[in-house]
């Protein structure tokens, strides 16, 4: 399971399905791109290389270098990188099993401070999708038999998660200095309120057009 996840309001934008293959890398940052404002984020990730295409391929240009008149080959195009984005990688080194080294490196862009460049939450929000679904547990007799079935139940608790639960990290504090929990959605602006499991399941939808 892949998934595109907001640290600072601990929301689950997206996810995919399947294999550590190219094109579901790709189908993963399509996904969190629809659901951006105009402005691109600061992308993290382990050290996987197929983000790093994946990223060129939707945030990338297409460069024809001028030809310099000398002999030999043209240099060929290149895709090189939007400006504005910018891209880091939480590297884990390990030595017999053990983790040896955590490397953070800096991919796209510049005035990345080092403090920010962390997986932490995400891989805190990983395990604790793991201990509530025994679909996707580790060494688990519970898996899905067909990857529909286990689509369905992961979109349901991800929508449950960003709506429905409020988390320990989005803890405020009133005028009164009384403190309160928010719910993902809440802190992003898309609700005004913690939804219960009825708000969310008697919640009808917009139909939007999905051409191009």
């Amino acid at each position: 399971m892949w998934v595109s996840f907001a640290p600072e309001s601990r929301l689950i934008i997206d996810f995919v399905l399947g294999p550590r293959k190219q094109y579901l890398a790709d189908a993963l940052i399509e996904a969190t791109d629809k659901h951006l404002s105009d402005s691109k984020p600061f992308f993290v990730t382990d050290g996987l290389k197929l983000y790093i295409e994946a990223l060129l391929k939707k945030y990338g240009k297409l460069v024809e270098f001028p030809k310099t008149g000398k002999r030999g080959r043209p240099k060929k195009p290149a895709i090189v990188p939007d400006e504005n984005l910018r891209y880091a990688q939480v590297i884990k080194n390990r030595k017999e099993g053990k983790l040896n080294k955590v490397e953070k490196r800096v991919i796209f862009g510049q005035d990345i401070n080092e403090s920010e460049i962390s997986t932490s939450l995400l891989e805190r929000q990983n395990l604790t999708l793991r201990q509530d679904n025994n679909r996707v547990s580790r060494k688990t007799i519970g898996f899905s038999k067909k990857l529909k079935g286990l689509y369905y139940q992961m979109r349901l608790y991800c929508t449950h998660s960003n709506f429905c639960r409020e988390h320990e990290g989005l803890t405020k504090e009133d005028e009164k200095g009384v403190k309160y929990k928010m719910t993902p959605s809440q802190e992003c602006g898309i609700t005004g309120k913690k939804w219960t499991l009825t708000d969310l399941l008697n919640y009808r939808p917009l139909k939007t057009s999905t051409e191009l």
